[in-house]
């Protein structure tokens, strides 16, 4: 004897929870201490304010896992005058627009700097690295 099928479906019903990707290590890292637990046992012991974000936004900022947008031919232009150029002063205008190129390519939120080096070792390097991929096109 056959069991008669109901008109309701067998299927569970799954939870509609949509999972963030992460941008970095620091998102990851969030993840697995929500996950085991670790980020209550932070904040009962240190408060509510354990700096967990702050980290999070470091390690992010150290590890992305975001791969870099194209350059449009605007910015590949400009890049490419810059990078040959290679003046010995950056003026503030061209600060400014290296910082929108790499803020837009990197997906970050770079602002102008008066140190040299932490220009140099950020913004500069990655943008050359991107240009230098785009140049090798056009040898």
């Amino acid at each position: 004897m056959q069991k008669k099928k109901s008109g309701k479906s067998s299927k569970k019903p799954t939870k509609n929870t949509s999972v963030q990707k992460s941008k970095g290590l620091g998102d990851t890292v969030e993840k697995v201490f929500k996950a085991t637990g670790v980020d209550k046992i932070a904040k009962w012991a240190l408060g509510e304010d354990c700096g967990c974000d702050e980290r999070k936004d470091i390690l992010n900022r150290m590890f992305p896992y975001a791969k870099p947008e194209c350059l449009n031919e605007e910015e590949f232009e400009f890049l490419h005058w810059y990078f040959t150029k290679r003046p010995n002063t950056i003026t503030g205008d061209q600060q400014k627009r290296l910082i929108a190129i790499y803020n837009r390519v990197f997906s970050q939120k770079a602002k102008p700097t008066k140190c040299t080096p932490c220009f140099i070792n950020t913004i500069h390097d990655k943008l050359y690295k991107v240009y230098a991929e785009y140049a090798k096109q056009f040898d």
